[in-house]
């Protein structure tokens, strides 16, 4: 499958190509927002080699409910076009993941349904509407009849990559990317079948340009809504765009959560539509030993963090810090103490924290400092031990339980018993910590030397 050629684009942050930094407590601005959203979805890609094996259940509402369900279990069972199967095969999918179970015999139905699906990085969405789409393309009509759209730059490079891997056996499939910088002349129609971009220039190539005829789209795929709608253009844009496309034209809308805003949103462009969600995990702590260590100020909390030191990294932990700055700090610190230690800050490329990532997954490094926005979504299953150096709060200072759950969640999994130690330092973070435990109903208790000996056979 051969692509149109691209300039070599750097990436550029924003909507504007400025590079935004922010004070570690100022509140984001919505270009930051989108960046880190964005950023975190591209980084759970670099990251992922494989499907995650989730434990949701997947809840399918549908359009028809007097339709029979179906589910496949296999991808022969989807009766796809040979090439393509063995495209799916050479990516490594030997059976439908969860998500793909239920979408695929949804999206590959005649005649078309809409659909719109959660699902987190890593459960095979993007391998199922890049399926979708090829099944759908007629190799001899030389004009694009699918198209998809991404919130970036970067990500749209990504589903690009699984399309021609998927499409590698299917030589007739050309693909062009509507990115800025790929500029095109005047007047040019595009012979690729397939077009994904950023939806200001694929809103430019149907519009203003006419590179695109939109009447001739078959299926049009919305991906990462929820970081899409983040930025207040593309959802306008979006929007445009689907109302120049056929009726009868398949709407796939995706995003990892679902909100109110992108609820409204997916209304908006997806007439009709099954629904597939993913019913909420219930998470359990039960497994999970809590404590807190009392301090009085930073110093000493660092103090008591090199006193647990020891007893932690016999396996692999991570630290949690409120801010960048204090990540940064206390990465330097414990570095300066002769510890080893990685570190995930925002103001990495997303490369750059990828790399660090898998540093950590391959135990280079046995702990790992990192604020909230960085460990959004990470899973590093050896992680054992997790050390809340501040206590995570909203931006009104009131306790933040859903990342408390998400943070020391990372431990318990699987089963197997995990760790998390609370740094206290006033009596403003003890009253968080007080809120957090009448959140969960769970005791948290204080750490005694006693209980460092208890941690050292837990990691054993």
């Amino acid at each position: 499958l051969s692509t149109l050629h691209l300039k070599d684009e750097k990436t550029k942050p924003d909507a504007n190509g400025a590079v935004v930094k922010a004070e570690d407590n100022v509140e984001k601005t919505e270009d930051e927002e989108k960046e880190d959203r964005a950023a975190q979805s591209l980084l759970n890609k670099l990251i992922r080699s494989n499907l995650v094996d989730t434990t949701n259940q997947v809840e399918v509402l549908q359009r028809d409910p007097t339709s029979p369900l179906y589910s496949v279990k296999s991808f022969e069972e989807l009766r796809l076009k040979p090439q393509l199967l063995q495209g799916v095969y050479a990516m490594g999918f030997n059976r439908p993941s969860k998500i793909q179970e239920n979408a695929l015999p949804m999206m590959l139905a005649e005649p078309p349904q809409n659909l719109i699906a959660q699902s987190q990085s890593g459960t095979g969405k993007t391998a199922a509407f890049v399926l979708a789409m090829l099944s759908r393309v007629e190799p001899g009509n030389k004009y694009p009849q699918c198209l998809c759209l991404s919130p970036t730059y970067e990500l749209a490079l990504q589903t690009g990559k699984v399309i021609e891997q998927m499409g590698n056996f299917y030589p007739e499939l050309k693909l062009a990317y509507a990115v800025r910088g790929n500029k095109l002349e005047r007047g040019q129609k595009i012979s690729e079948q397939i077009v994904i971009g950023t939806p200001g220039t694929v809103l430019d190539w149907c519009s203003k340009l006419k590179f695109i005829d939109p009447k001739k789209i078959k299926v049009f795929v919305l991906d990462e809504a929820d970081v899409m709608i983040a930025t207040q253009g593309h959802q306008d844009q979006s929007i445009r765009i689907q109302r120049m496309l056929p009726r009868d034209c398949q709407m796939l809308l995706f995003s990892a959560t679902f909100e109110d805003s992108v609820w409204k949103f997916a209304q908006k462009v997806v007439p009709d539509p099954n629904i597939i969600k993913l019913k909420r995990e219930e998470e359990t702590l039960d497994t999970i030993k809590q404590y807190y260590v009392l301090c009085n100020n930073r110093d000493e909390k660092f103090r008591a963090l090199c006193n647990i030191y020891g007893a932690i990294t016999i396996a692999q932990a991570m630290i949690f810090c409120h801010t960048r700055k204090t990540a940064g700090w206390l990465a330097a610190e414990l570095s300066r103490e002769g510890h080893q230690v990685a570190l995930l800050s925002g103001e990495m490329m997303v490369e750059q924290r990828a790399a660090v990532i898998e540093r950590f997954r391959e135990g280079k490094e046995k702990v790992l400092v990192t604020t909230n926005v960085c460990a959004r979504g990470i899973d590093v299953e050896q992680v054992s031990v997790v050390i809340n150096f501040d206590l995570p709060v909203d931006k009104d200072g009131n306790p933040d339980n859903e990342t408390y759950l998400h943070r020391i969640g990372r431990t318990g999994r699987f089963g197997k018993r995990g760790l998390a130690i609370n740094m206290v330092d006033s009596k403003h973070s003890m009253n968080i910590l007080n809120r957090i435990q009448e959140h969960f109903n769970k005791k948290i208790n204080k750490l005694d030397t006693d209980d460092l000996d208890e941690i050292e056979k837990i990691n054993n």
